[in-house]
């Protein structure tokens, strides 16, 4: 039988992939020479940068694709790092030819997850939904946009993780198949962020710019809370993305929530819709005990003339899987809150990527 040939283990390369880009590394140019002769095999391994976080990862694929090979019997792996002008073609090829990526002919679908008060459970809710959507199958990318109170890092158990650097690209951390952005990546420890409207505009930017997310089919966004400077630039860069609004039953905390709302209508943004966090705590006996009052969701979603998307409950799993970074919809996906989430995740995932009044880039000659 022939031996082994470089076309095979290109063709067993081809199913490594970069675990930070998700693309296969044959496709990022990370392969340089490769050569076979009698059963032996050499592998030039190119990584991104210095100290790349997955090289431990990229060098054991690399070993296990090329030793599934038949008739390969060893293999001389050298693992060097791109020059500076092969990662500026990275980038180049990354970025490809948008300006942004999730400009109006962008597929992804955008929903900004509001609320006009804080302590409404909005990071929470919006790191489940996240979870729960790329459980169905989608890529899913989480922006942390409440820059002075940002917990999406906690919450799904990555505090301390920091974006890759590649040129003058940034590659999100990954927390249970989310690519996740937060102003916390870049503090030390828990450290205070006290910055006015103009560097909170230039963060935001930077974030749907620099960082690379890649084909997203969702983006969430989790806002602070009320009408700030946060929700005006996003309204502003993002004027096609969709409002999730987020409130508890009480009366009080729903008329606040429809401000948020009617900020995002301002600047173009529409309104998907209310999902009433904190809906009643489920007893034992069956009952529901109604901590913070009723109907706050159903009345706000009325006045602003949209549907209650979700109706939580309270959940002693959710708040703990908070706390200890395990989403509740990994931990207890039977949890009557993780199911309400569940449900949520079900109904916009089935909302595909449209092309209706997107620009097609195409010309008639």
């Amino acid at each position: 039988m022939p031996g082994p040939t470089e076309t095979d283990l290109r063709s067993a390369l081809s199913r490594v992939i970069d675990p930070e880009i998700r693309r296969p590394i044959t496709e990022l140019d990370m392969v340089g020479d490769v050569r076979v002769a009698d059963g032996a095999a050499s592998v030039e391994l190119k990584l991104t940068i210095v100290g790349c976080p997955a090289a431990d990862r990229i060098e054991a694929d690399v070993r296990a694709a090329v030793q599934s090979v038949a008739g390969v019997d060893s293999l001389d792996l050298a693992v060097g790092v791109m020059t500076p002008a092969e990662r500026e073609a990275l980038v180049t090829r990354l970025r490809g030819t948008r300006t942004t990526q999730f400009g109006p002919d962008s597929l992804t679908r955008i929903y900004a997850i509001t609320s006009g008060k804080g302590g409404v459970g909005k990071s929470t809710l919006t790191a489940n939904l996240g979870v729960a959507l790329a459980q169905r199958g989608l890529s899913v990318g989480i922006i942390d946009a409440d820059v002075f109170g940002y917990s999406i890092p906690g919450v799904l158990g990555i505090t301390g993780s920091k974006p890759t650097k590649v040129g003058a690209l940034m590659l999100p951390p990954i927390a249970h198949e989310v690519k996740v952005i937060s102003i916390g990546m870049f503090v030390d420890g828990n450290k205070a962020v006290s910055w006015r409207g103009p560097m909170l505009h230039r963060t935001i930017q930077q974030f749907l710019t620099d960082v690379h997310f890649g084909d997203l089919d969702v983006l969430l966004l989790d806002l602070p809370p009320g009408t700030g400077d946060v929700a005006i630039s996003l309204g502003q860069l993002l004027p096609h993305a969709e409002v999730i609004v987020v409130t508890t039953p009480q009366a009080a905390a729903a008329e606040v929530a429809e401000r948020s709302a009617l900020v995002a209508r301002q600047t173009g943004q529409s309104v998907l819709g209310v999902v009433e966090n904190m809906a009643g705590l489920p007893q034992a006996d069956g009952t529901i005990l109604r901590l913070f009052g009723e109907g706050g969701g159903a009345a706000a979603a009325a006045n602003l003339g949209t549907s209650v998307l979700a109706s939580v409950p309270l959940s002693m799993a959710l708040r703990e899987g908070g706390d200890a970074g395990l989403p509740v919809v990994l931990s207890h996906p039977e949890d009557p809150a993780a199911a309400a989430i569940l449900t949520l995740a079900g109904t916009l995932a089935t909302r595909a990527r449209g092309l209706a009044g997107r620009p097609l880039g195409l010309s008639l000659s």
